[in-house]
């Protein structure tokens, strides 16, 4: 049967059915069939229906932050909203509800006479009765496109007029109709999008409203502001055509530009902490979190949130318009243009980033953000991704190497190494400026994240060695034991990298991140109180050892340009990231007080850009993390010097105690934990190699 044909027939039976259902008492039986068992919800329970009692989130200083729950609303009385916002919903959604009985006959045939003539299902019927039948019993009334699901729907609508005036039908609909970026009810969409209570909206605001229910996320103003604006000039002119406003002020309103709240204001600011938490405590507490009400207080810092968001979106915009160099992927503006509107995908097509802070002395969680867009993507980066963590696992190959007595001074081989690998191949590691220095300090090649030194100096220890340190830092993903794992190789979570690095922070105890600090019920009482995670990784001389040569990458190394040059002045060490692929950007630093990290790169690995670095990609997003941070804050003080470390002056190139021989420039003074200290004098002048490198192809990874 020809498809025109067969849709035709189809809308002459449903309209039949309707006709029968509706009036004719010889088809009763075959009405009461559609429900027959439990197939339709009896409607007293809107009597006294209440929509599930969300939780509420708080920051660390009692601000309110979001509400947990299945869906997301505040229930507010129909007397409260305004008519400009009823009358641009019953215009656009159902013009003549407060005439029909739940079924709007005219649009039904109109819908009718449409379908059949475009061949296919291209309008629909249903009024505001039938969408709050089916939103309030999705169970039962599913969105499947059947004609059983749908007479069901018809009749429950009628059993709702028949039962409810239509202020309480209008009621009810306006505080469960979803609009949109996790907002249920016109009350939460209000505040969400436009950050005051429904009962100020303006007509421009409130057209905006009464589109979304079209196709919310299609028309998510926060995603897709031109095509909202398209949508509400629509509504704003029916509503001028049925009379509900003046046509200067539909003229005015139209011309009006979209203004959104701020995320601060709206209760955006920490969506992916927020969906963190909220798994957390699904996992603790089940359906309770939806439906009693719990109080959850957290570790979440608003201003640092807030900060690191917009640091994190700043500098993806800077390396999207290319002012690092050329940037030929998809920017995240042409993706969102040729979005459909559809839910967001398991993989974005543009530049993604997360960005974590901690506070090292607790592992209390301060800001948290896994991508760009929450609403286009709820892959959590910062908690879900497994990334190569490149340069910055080269702390842990160090630190391993420091608990093992090696000095800071140990002079390391950086020239070319083939290391043998399984059925006889070789892998040979290569620097990222494809040059060798040939003999250089440990600390001078941490400094300029040297890649074959650091290959050496973790097989010397041994890759069981630093595993087993890997671990203790927190680190819980495989760790294949091979050479390729001292440069990072091995995939980690964000979140676990970054909270490695408060070991060094500390002077040498690991605080295991966390936000959760209390669960009440919705009497206060206390439910659950998670006790803070701390692990004594190294000694406070051997962090401090590790912290002065972390110190030395922003102070003189790879971070230098980003931290200095880009203003920070406080005491602070760090270590720059970057895959040798080019997939993978990170920086990760560190004051006293406040562990911040930062990871770039494509949800399907893909590089970058040509010449892609950590420290010039990554690093500059946590120095303007830092500065907003350190405005409101006071100044972090530096480590104290644990006692019992050995104070010796050495030529900074050969590690060996200053003599004669030393040139003055080269003389830097070190410290030593006792019996590693260095013993003979400096033999030979040595001065920085020139720029005489041997040059190979990179390896394939």
């Amino acid at each position: 049967m020809p498809s025109r044909l067969r849709v035709a027939l189809q809308a002459i039976t449903l309209v039949g059915c309707f006709a029968v259902g509706a009036g004719a008492g010889g088809a009763v039986g075959a009405w009461t069939l559609v429900c027959r068992g439990n197939a339709c919800p009896a409607v007293d329970v809107l009597e006294q229906y209440q929509p599930r009692q969300t939780s509420k989130l708080f920051a660390a200083d009692g601000r309110f932050v979001a509400e947990l729950g299945i869906e997301r609303r505040t229930v507010v009385p129909l007397a409260d909203l305004p008519r400009v916002l009823v009358d641009a919903f019953v215009i656009t959604e159902d013009k003549r509800f407060f005439e029909h009985r739940g079924i709007d006959w005219v649009r039904v045939f109109g819908a009718g006479v449409v379908n059949v003539v475009r061949g296919g299902y291209a309008q629909g019927f249903s009024t505001i009765t039938m969408q709050l039948a089916r939103n309030v019993f999705p169970d039962r009334l599913t969105r499947e496109k059947s004609l059983v699901r749908k007479l069901r729907e018809v009749k429950v609508a009628l059993a709702i007029e028949r039962a409810y005036p239509k202020e309480r039908i209008l009621e009810l609909y306006l505080n469960q109709i979803y609009l949109g970026n996790g907002a249920y009810g016109v009350e939460t969409a209000s505040q969400r999008y436009f950050g005051h209570p429904a009962r100020d909206l303006s007509l421009a605001e409130a057209a905006v409203l009464a589109a979304l229910p079209k196709a919310p996320e299609r028309y998510n103003p926060r995603r897709y502001p031109e095509r909202a604006v398209q949508r509400r000039n629509t509504v704003i002119e029916l509503m001028r055509r049925a009379g509900a406003v003046p046509e200067t002020e539909a003229r005015r309103a139209s011309a009006y530009p979209l203004t959104l709240a701020s995320a601060e204001r709206s209760g955006d600011v920490a969506s992916w902490f927020v969906e963190w938490v909220r798994r957390e405590l699904d996992q603790h507490f089940g359906r309770e979190l939806y439906e009693r009400g719990l109080k959850v207080f957290t570790t979440l810092d608003v201003e640092l949130q807030a900060a690191a968001a917009r640091a994190l979106e700043q500098q993806l915009r800077a390396i999207e318009a290319g002012t690092f160099g050329a940037y030929k992927h998809l920017t995240y503006e042409q993706a969102m243009a040729r979005a459909t509107g559809d839910e967001g995908q398991a993989e974005s097509p543009y530049l993604q980033g997360a960005f974590v802070a901690i506070d090292p002395r607790t592992g209390a969680v301060r800001a948290l953000v896994g991508g760009r867009d929450f609403d286009d993507s709820k892959f959590n980066r910062a908690t879900q991704a497994l990334r190569q963590p490149g340069s910055t696992f080269k702390p842990i190959t160090y630190a391993a190497a420091i608990e093992a007595g090696r000095p800071t001074t140990l002079v390391l081989d950086d020239s070319p190494l083939r290391v043998p690998q399984v059925a006889g191949d070789t892998w040979a590691p290569l620097n990222y400026d494809l040059k060798f220095e040939g003999p250089v300090t440990m600390r001078r090649a941490l400094t300029l994240s040297r890649n074959i030194p650091a290959v050496r100096l973790g097989m010397d220890v041994g890759e069981d060695r630093v595993i087993e340190m890997a671990r203790r830092f927190g680190l819980t993903t495989p760790m294949p034991p091979y050479p390729s794992l001292h440069i990072g190789s091995a995939e980690v979570y964000p979140i676990e990298m970054i909270a490695a690095y408060t070991t060094f922070a500390t002077l040498g105890v690991r605080s295991a991140p966390f936000a959760i600090v209390r669960v009440e019920s919705a009497d206060g009482d206390v439910l659950w109180e998670p006790a803070p995670t701390r692990e004594t990784v190294l000694s406070p001389p051997q962090a401090w050892l590790m912290v002065s040569m972390l110190r030395d990458v922003v102070d003189r190394g790879t971070a230098v340009q980003a931290v200095r040059g880009g203003g920070f002045p406080h005491p602070a060490g760090g270590k720059t990231g970057t895959t040798n692929d080019g997939a993978d950007v990170w920086f990760i630093g560190f004051t006293s007080d406040l562990v911040a990290g930062v990871w770039m790169g494509f949800d399907r690995p893909t590089k970058i850009k040509a010449n892609a670095q950590g420290g010039v990609l990554a690093a500059p997003a946590w120095t303007a993390f830092m500065r907003e941070a350190y405005q409101s804050r006071p100044a972090p003080p530096d480590w104290p010097r644990p006692t019992g470390l050995v104070a010796r002056e050495v030529d900074k190139f050969t590690g060996q105690l200053r003599s004669p021989l030393c040139p003055p420039a080269n003389v830097i003074l070190d410290w030593f934990l006792p019996g590693t200290e260095p013993s003979q004098p400096c033999d030979r002048v040595v001065t920085p190699p020139a720029d005489t490198a041997r040059r190979r192809p990179r390896p394939a990874r």
